[in-house]
């Protein structure tokens, strides 16, 4: 080699070292799972749905069949009625918890979270037991005289309502609360201390300002409600059925290709128009709940009259119906308001709070059927929960393919994060957007999209075939934890370490990662916890050998109700207490740093 290469060699090699350096190199492993795990299998459902001479016949017998289109409207029609419900129960709770102060500020924030991280067929089976001829409510209604026959409070349109409602409330009320908790309060001060009346204040100032947090709650209720098939199956009658039912129900009919993957792309498309009209007006942020990662170039600021000709939807409310409305309001007293938030905000905690109580006193319960309050008193479902070997089995396989599953997830989340946040690359939205999309994927599509990948893979009931499928929908909940950790950490410090000398994996170990300690556990114990409660793609993957609890749960709420299922379900909960107590003190530790 002359010397004259020697310098283009060293060159090369430096410029070689630096994109090797470059963060955004940390997002190729988890772009590459998903794509071939996730991406993958959603394309060739679609490629089999229009594959074949008639394949347009599939489609037409979708929406042509009474059977179908009655069911996608339904399923629109309930959707739109829960998100509704859970907007209008969800604010004043928000409001609740953003007044109060102290430990009751804490109580009531957990009351509301805790159920979020139970699984939703655990919730599901606790309404069952609450509605039934046997129930508390039932039970409650009889001792007070007002019925004298228990009422038939299950498997109608009602039950479905509320049951779908308990279960996603929570995603309002931290939407909600998070846009309520950015408000600037000077502005509410200033309007009160101008004059105006607290309704005025709130019809005029509070509810325009946080409106996107309505919104962006709204549609994630909606999105998440269109996938629904567990809460409508075990609460619902047969005028209840929504459109995911269908696509399980024909996944295990003997049935041709084609029509099943048309049922899922229908659901999908839906889905996806849904998501894309939201965020062409709000923005995909909406999403993962956080701001733009990537600004945009300043834009002149608006004139005074632009300003006015171009209101916010809230505004236009306001001005449409809120005067006279406003007016009629204005002669009741200014603590009519507080009362009602704090009315409506403990029917809503009650409701949330009280199916899981009513359960967990079950569990010990020594009569052989579901009855509130219990005859008696009895640790003899534990034991034969405990005693069970295919319990047992289900529990031990629950465990080993959540880890497993966590660990997948952690390592490829976490280091997409770091890439997102670190990073220089363009189009940080679009990125995260793909990283977080397979938390708006209705759960049955994803389910049939992955069985056909697996069952060529030779994955489908086997350990790892399940572990893959779940963090799928962990890395989701890994990258929108550990991005907020890492954007509340001081660069200056990273910074100061480079300059004396600190390798990239030296700051890292050294001063990043002790500062997402926190981040990085609550991390960890939610990709633990959404595997360990996955049912849907449990039912699609797994096999007659090998079972996870939330299949046994299944089974066993479908064919016999008995005390056991409530043993089940107060272990879970003691299960996510465990894990919040466990992640306080790394929490606490990092308030005090």
């Amino acid at each position: 080699m002359s010397d004259a290469s020697l310098p283009a060699a060293a060159a090369t090699g430096a410029s070689l070292r630096r994109r090797l350096k470059n963060p955004a190199l940390l997002l190729v492993p988890a772009t590459l799972f998903l794509a071939v795990i996730y991406l993958m299998p959603l394309i060739d459902l679609v490629r089999v749905s229009v594959s074949g001479a008639t394949w347009w016949t599939y489609f037409d017998r979708v929406f042509s069949v009474p059977l179908y289109w009655e069911s996608l409207v339904r399923t629109m029609q309930i959707a739109f009625t829960v998100a509704c419900l859970c907007a209008v129960l969800g604010y004043p709770t928000a409001l609740l918890i953003h007044r109060s102060r102290g430990i009751t500020q804490v109580l009531i924030a957990a009351a509301v979270i805790l159920p979020y991280f139970i699984a939703i067929l655990i919730r599901t089976y606790a309404w069952m037991v609450l509605l039934g001829r046997n129930g508390p409510i039932n039970k409650l209604l009889q001792t007070l005289g007002i019925i004298d026959t228990p009422l038939a409070l299950l498997f109608n349109r009602g039950s479905v309502l509320l049951g779908m409602t308990a279960v996603l409330l929570p995603i309002m009320v931290l939407s909600i609360y998070a846009s309520v908790a950015r408000l600037d309060h000077g502005l509410t001060r200033a309007a009160l201390a101008s004059g105006a009346g607290p309704l005025a204040v709130f019809w005029r100032v509070l509810l325009p300002l946080t409106f996107p947090g309505i919104g962006a709650g709204f549609l994630l209720v909606f999105v998440a409600a269109l996938g629904f098939f567990i809460t409508p199956t075990l609460l619902g009658g047969p005028g209840d059925q929504m459109f995911a039912m269908h696509i399980t129900q024909q996944a295990d009919s003997v049935t041709g290709e084609g029509f099943l993957q048309a049922l899922a792309v229908v659901l999908l498309v839906i889905t996806l128009l849904v998501v894309g009209v939201a965020g062409r007006i709000m923005g995909f942020e909406f999403i993962w709940g956080g701001g733009k990662l990537q600004a945009g170039p300043s834009k002149p600021r608006a004139t005074a009259r632009e300003r006015a000709a171009v209101r916010g939807p809230g505004m236009m409310i306001a001005d449409a119906i809120g005067w006279p409305l406003l007016r009629l309001m204005g002669r009741l007293p200014a603590g009519c308001g507080r009362w009602t938030v704090r009315i409506m905000g403990g029917l809503v905690i009650a409701t949330l709070m009280l199916p899981i109580l009513v359960v967990m006193v079950i569990s010990f319960s020594k009569a052989s059927y579901l009855t509130f309050p219990p005859p008696d008193w009895s640790l003899r479902w534990y034991e034969k929960f405990f005693s069970d070997s295919n319990w047992m089995d289900a529990f031990s396989n629950s465990v080993g393919i959540a880890a497993l599953s966590a660990v997948i997830a952690v390592t490829l989340g976490a280091t997409a994060a770091m890439g997102i946040v670190r990073s220089e690359i363009r189009g940080k939205s679009v990125l995260m957007l793909l990283l977080v999309s397979p938390m708006i994927v209705p759960p049955v599509v994803l389910g049939l999209s992955l069985y056909s990948l697996f069952l060529k893979m030779g994955l489908v009931g086997t350990h790892l075939g399940l572990a893959a499928a779940h963090a799928v929908g962990g890395i989701p909940i890994v990258v929108v934890i550990v991005a907020a950790s890492l954007q509340a950490v001081d660069r200056r410090q990273e910074q100061g370490a480079a300059i004396h000398g600190a390798s990239p994996l030296t700051v890292f170990r050294l001063v990043t990662l002790p500062a997402i300690a926190p981040g990085l556990a609550a991390a960890v114990f939610f990709a633990f916890l959404h595997s360990f409660d996955e049912l849907v793609l449990s039912l699609f993957l797994s096999s007659p050998r090998m079972k996870t609890l939330p299949l046994m749960l299944w089974a066993d709420i479908n064919y016999q109700l008995n005390p056991v299922l409530a043993v089940v379900s107060t272990l879970e909960v003691l299960l996510v207490i465990g894990g919040i107590v466990l992640c306080r003190p790394v929490l606490t530790r990092r308030r005090e740093d």
